[in-house]
């Protein structure tokens, strides 16, 4: 476990999605499986680590056709607004996350 990883709360076990299972369906139109499906979608977003983020978002900037200094400083700035606790990533740092 990184250090990172260890300020992060532990996700919620099956009886606690339960709950905000029938939570979501009680107060929305959404039927028990599509609010069981939109919780996991959830906690898959919020699950992703700062590494796999970092991946995603330089591959995404890229498509757009952006500079990896651009996408290197754009990264950075997104990652203070992330749920995670990440430290300020250099380019550099951003760079090898990205290539090894």
């Amino acid at each position: 476990m990184t250090p990172d990883e260890a300020d992060c709360a532990p996700m919620p076990d099956q009886t606690d999605l339960g709950e905000l299972v029938a939570y979501l369906v009680r107060s929305s139109r959404l039927s028990p499986a599509e609010a069981s499906r939109v919780v996991h979608e959830v906690l898959a977003f919020l699950d992703e680590t700062v590494e796999d983020f970092i991946r995603r978002r330089h591959l995404a900037l890229q498509a757009q056709g952006r500079s990896n200094s651009e996408i290197f400083t754009q990264i950075a700035s997104e990652l203070g607004q992330r749920r995670f606790r990440a430290p300020a990533y250099t380019e550099r740092q951003i760079r090898r996350v990205i290539y090894g």
